[in-house]
């Protein structure tokens, strides 16, 4: 970007709002969401999956795109039961309490479970007239233990297979040091009463709930939600992609003009789309304002160098904690089975 480009080029009105329901599944969603469908299974050891990764790389995106293609895989299992709910997407409360709420978190469970479908008439606390879940007589849903029952009940009824838990670093940032186990045991429990696999996503944040307990760290997996590197030709590929789509999103704004931008929007950004996505955003809205497309309205839209060294720091932070796990611990062939390898032996 140079001062030389900074004029309007377009006095095009355009509606910016369009790009707030833009969700690209790009390849660094298509490949987490694919590993994702392949560990989340009936019987499954690990009751909990923890989704890493950098802010503003689109977390909140996979989140509800991996129950949208749950919903859509089980559609004619649903229209045929009209009370399975095969998957819930959920948002970790963060209520400002000095302690993580279970209660509020029950509850926008529940809310999930007793919506508009039709719960089998045969289910617990069912209402025969409405098909909405209900409370049982004598129990009151003021009570944490009433919750969780019925948020039990409701996981099981309606056949959920995983519930995906959206912001769940809140779990961590509202509880205490000490309480952090009792927490993720809590989870873990849930997930075995109800047959139901718990998705935690989040940030890196997460990764050190591996090391609470050899239980937990035994029935946990850790799924890393990569950015995209600029040092890795497939990323910039990748990313001038999600550039390209964002481009043609707007094309009364942009024209052709937004791609030959990518390289400093990746560098800005830092990779990571949804950062990507509420740049553009503020782009758009400023050159909706001028009453067209510049150069100036992109580049007032950009982070801040302040904004991005500390995004950076965090990013350099989490993936050298969670590389490092992950590679630490690769096997390796002793050293006498080598020499019978390299003698052609074995």
């Amino acid at each position: 970007m140079n001062e030389q480009s900074n004029t309007s080029v377009s006095a095009v009105p355009v509606s910016a709002q369009s790009l707030r329901s833009l969700r690209i599944k790009h390849t660094r969603i298509a490949q987490v969401m694919s590993e994702l469908d392949t560990l989340i299974y009936p019987g499954s050891q690990d009751s909990i999956l923890l989704v890493c990764g950098p802010t503003g790389v689109g977390k909140s995106t996979l989140a509800l795109q991996l129950v949208q293609m749950a919903l859509a895989g089980a559609s004619a299992q649903m229209e045929a039961n009209a009370g399975l709910i095969p998957a819930v997407y959920v948002q970790a409360p963060a209520s400002g309490e000095n302690d993580f709420s279970w209660t509020s978190f029950y509850q926008r469970i529940l809310d999930q479970l007793s919506g508009d479908l039709d719960l089998p008439k045969v289910a617990y606390g069912v209402d025969a007239n409405t098909g909405r879940a209900v409370w049982p007589k004598g129990a009151s849903r003021n009570t944490l233990a009433a919750l969780r029952t019925a948020v039990e009940r409701g996981l099981r009824e309606r056949g959920t297979r995983f519930l995906v838990i959206d912001e769940a670093a809140h779990i961590i940032r509202q509880t205490r040091r000490n309480r952090l186990e009792i927490q993720l045991d809590t989870l873990k429990s849930l997930a075995n009463e109800c047959g139901t696999q718990m998705v935690l996503i989040g940030s890196y944040d997460l990764y050190q709930l591996v090391s609470l307990s050899g239980q937990l760290a035994r029935r946990t997996h850790v799924l890393h939600f990569e950015r995209y590197r600029q040092d890795q030709d497939a990323d910039l590929r990748a990313f001038r992609a999600c550039v390209l789509k964002f481009q043609a999103a707007l094309p009364e704004l942009w024209g052709d003009q937004l791609l030959p931008h990518a390289e400093v929007l990746q560098e800005n950004t830092l990779g990571c789309v949804g950062t990507l996505s509420s740049v553009l955003m503020r782009a758009a809205m400023l050159a909706q304002q001028t009453g067209g497309w510049s150069v100036d309205a992109l580049q007032r839209a950009l982070l801040t160098d302040a904004q991005r060294q500390r995004i950076l720091e965090e990013i350099l932070e989490g993936e050298a904690a969670i590389n490092a796990g992950l590679t630490r611990h690769i096997l390796k062939v002793p050293a006498s089975r080598s020499r019978v390898q390299k003698r052609g032996i074995a």
